[in-house]
C-alpha cells in the first residue's frame, strides 16, 4: 500500500493527517485532475455518513473538485454502495464516501469509486497519491473561467431504493414479516427502513437517531446486544444490523442468536446453488473465514476460493473467477449479479429471499454451517515490521499451530486502516482458542508496544 491509501481507501482522526480539510482538498484535486480530458468536465458524486466531520471534508472536497475543473454531486447522507450505484447509474467520472465505515465517530475516511461503481485499483490510488505527495498539484489549477461549480443531488434517495427493491425476487412476497433493524446510527437511517417498508414488511427501528457523535456508538453490526434483545421481546422474523455506512450486514435470527457474514454468505450460495444460479459453483470469502465455512463448502460440492482480507480483493477474485456470491465474515457481502461492491442492504434483501423461498426460519438455515469456536483479539502496535522477522512472535504461533494440528488454525496479520494487528485462532474450544489466543496476543504486545 501507498503512503495514504489503505486497505479501504485514506482513513484516521479527523481534523488530523490526513484526514484534515487541507489534504481532503488536495485529494479533490488529485482525482478531478486525474479524470480531466479536453473539453470534457469531470463530474464526481460525493456521499458521507452522519459523522460530524464530514461537513468539513465534503466542503473541502468539493472546493479541491471545482477548483481543478470538475463539478461534484452532493447526494449527502448516503450508504457506501448507494453512492457506487449513483456513480454509475448517472455515468458520472466516479463517486467519493465520506466514512470511516464501522470505527467511532472521531474516525473519518474517503474511499473513491470508479465511474462504474468499482473501488480503485492500487495502481490507481498510487496515481492519486503521486499528485499528493509531489507537492505540485497548485501548479495544475486551470484559469478561473474553467473552475467547476456545485451540484445538490435531489433524487438520489429514491433511485436507489428503487433499485435496491427490483432485487427482490418477484415470484415471492415479503408482506407481513416482522423485521428489527438496528441503522447504526449512520448512513441507512433512511434508506433501510423505507426499503424494507415499501416491499411490504412491518419494521422496527433502533439506533436511527445519528447526531453527529452516535455513529456506532455501541449499535450496529459490531454491536448486536440491542438488536438480539429487541428481536425476542417483539417477536421479530429477523433482526438486521447494519453498519455505519451501510456495506455491512450482520443478522439475527428469530431465535435472537447472531448470525455472521460468513453464515449468510453460505446460506445464500448453497440456496442459488440448488436453483442452478450459483455461476462456476464457486463461492470467495477471506483467509479470515471460520473453517467452518470450508467444511461447509466441502459437503454442498461447492468451490471455495480464500482471497486476502478487504472486499475490494474479494470483489477482484469474484471477477477473476467469475463468481456471483462472496464476501467477508465481517458481513461485507457482495451479489455480483445486483453490484460491483458490498451493500448491506442488498444483503439483507438477499438473505431474506432466501428464507422465504425455502420457507424456514433463519435458524433452521443457519445450521447448514458449523461454527468453529474462534477468538478474535486486536493489539494496538507503534510499527508495523512483517511478522516473520519476530523470532519470539513466530515461534510461539508455529507452537499453538502444532497444537491444533488439523482442528484449527491461527491467522496474525495488521489492519490495513488502523495501527492494530488482528489475532485470530480457530479451534475445538472456546477455552483453548481464548487461551491460544491471549497467548500470541501478549507476545506480539511484548515485541511491537
Amino acid at each position: 500500500m501507498g503512503k495514504l491509501f489503505g486497505t479501504d481507501g485514506a482513513r484516521g482522526i479527523a481534523n488530523q493527517y490526513p484526514m484534515t480539510p487541507e489534504m481532503a482538498m488536495k485529494i479533490g484535486q488529485a482525482v478531478s485532475y486525474i479524470l480531466r480530458k479536453k473539453g470534457h468536465r469531470p463530474r464526481i458524486v460525493i456521499g458521507k455518513d452522519t459523522r460530524l466531520s464530514g461537513y468539513m471534508l465534503e466542503s473541502a472536497l468539493a472546493a479541491g473538485i471545482a477548483s481543478m475543473g470538475g463539478n461534484p454531486y452532493l447526494a449527502g447522507v448516503f450508504p457506501t454502495p448507494g453512492i457506487a450505484f449513483i456513480a454509475s447509474d448517472m455515468g458520472a467520472d466516479a463517486g467519493i464516501v465520506i466514512s470511516a465505515s464501522h470505527n467511532p465517530y472521531q474516525d473519518n475516511g474517503i474511499k473513491i469509486f470508479s465511474g462504474k461503481g468499482h473501488k480503485l485499483s492500487d495502481k490507481e490510488e498510487a496515481a492519486i497519491e503521486g499528485l499528493l505527495l509531489d507537492g505540485g498539484l497548485s501548479a495544475k489549477t486551470p484559469p478561473s473561467k474553467e473552475m467547476g461549480r456545485v451540484y445538490h443531488m435531489t433524487d438520489v434517495r429514491d433511485k436507489y431504493i428503487a433499485f435496491l427493491k427490483k432485487t427482490f425476487p418477484s415470484e415471492v412476497s415479503i408482506k407481513g414479516m416482522k423485521i428489527v433493524m438496528d441503522t447504526a446510527n449512520g448512513a441507512t437511517c433512511e434508506v433501510a427502513p423505507i426499503a424494507f417498508t415499501e416491499l411490504g414488511a412491518h419494521v422496527d427501528v433502533i439506533h436511527n437517531n445519528p447526531d453527529g457523535i452516535n455513529i456506532n456508538d455501541n449499535c450496529g453490526s459490531q454491536h448486536t446486544e440491542d438488536l438480539q434483545k429487541r428481536v425476542l421481546e417483539t417477536g421479530a422474523d429477523i433482526g438486521l444490523a447494519f453498519d455505519g455506512d451501510g456495506d455491512r450486514l450482520v443478522a439475527v435470527d428469530e431465535k435472537g442468536k447472531k448470525i455472521t457474514g460468513d453464515q449468510i454468505l453460505l446460506v445464500c450460495a448453497k440456496i442459488l446453488k440448488d436453483r442452478g444460479e450459483l455461476a462456476n459453483n464457486t463461492i470467495v470469502s477471506t483467509v479470515m473465514s471460520n473453517i467452518g465455512m470450508l467444511l461447509a463448502c466441502k459437503e454442498y460440492g461447492i468451490t471455495h476460493f480464500a482471497s486476502q482480507v478487504g472486499d475490494r480483493n474479494v470483489y477482484e477474485d469474484m471477477r477473476r473467477l467469475g463468481a456471483v456470491v462472496g464476501g467477508e465474515d465481517s458481513g461485507h457481502l457482495i451479489f455480483f449479479n445486483h453490484h460491483t461492491t458490498g451493500d448491506g442492504i442488498l444483503a439483507a434483501i438477499q438473505l431474506i429471499a432466501a428464507m422465504i423461498r425455502e420457507d424456514k426460519p433463519l435458524s433452521e438455515l443457519a445450521m447448514m454451517m458449523d461454527m468453529y469456536p474462534q477468538k478474535l483479539l486486536n493489539v494496538e502496535v507503534k510499527s508495523k515490521p512483517e511478522i516473520s522477522t519476530l523470532a519470539r512472535v513466530t515461534e510461539v504461533i508455529k507452537q499453538v499451530e502444532r497444537n491444533l494440528g488439523d482442528q484449527g488454525r491461527v491467522l496474525v496479520r495488521y489492519s490495513g486502516t488502523e495501527n492494530l494487528c488482528r489475532v485470530m485462532v480457530e479451534g475445538p474450544t472456546d477455552d483453548l482458542v481464548e487461551k491460544y489466543c491471549k497467548q500470541i496476543a501478549d507476545e506480539i504486545k511484548t515485541a511491537l508496544t
